[in-house]
């Protein structure tokens, strides 16, 4: 657990242009097997973190796969 200076209960990082854009993701760079998501989070501030829904119901952060803008 820790903290973050800028999240809190009233405020939450600024987010980027990437929030909401739906998105092709493989993992491995296995190509052969991209599945659907949706950028559910892009903070455009500290801690700059992106993440995405899968369409399985799953999240995963952007460091833990390859992404491509599918729109």
């Amino acid at each position: 657990m820790g903290c973050v200076e800028n999240i809190r209960t009233d405020y939450f990082p600024r987010q980027g242009e990437q929030l909401g854009r739906m998105v092709a993701v493989v993992f491995h760079y296995d190509t052969k097997h991209p599945t659907a998501g949706k950028v559910v989070r892009d903070d455009a501030e500290p801690p700059y973190q992106t993440i995405i829904k899968l369409a399985n119901g799953r999240y995963v952060l952007s460091g833990e796969c390859q992404y491509s803008f599918m729109d």
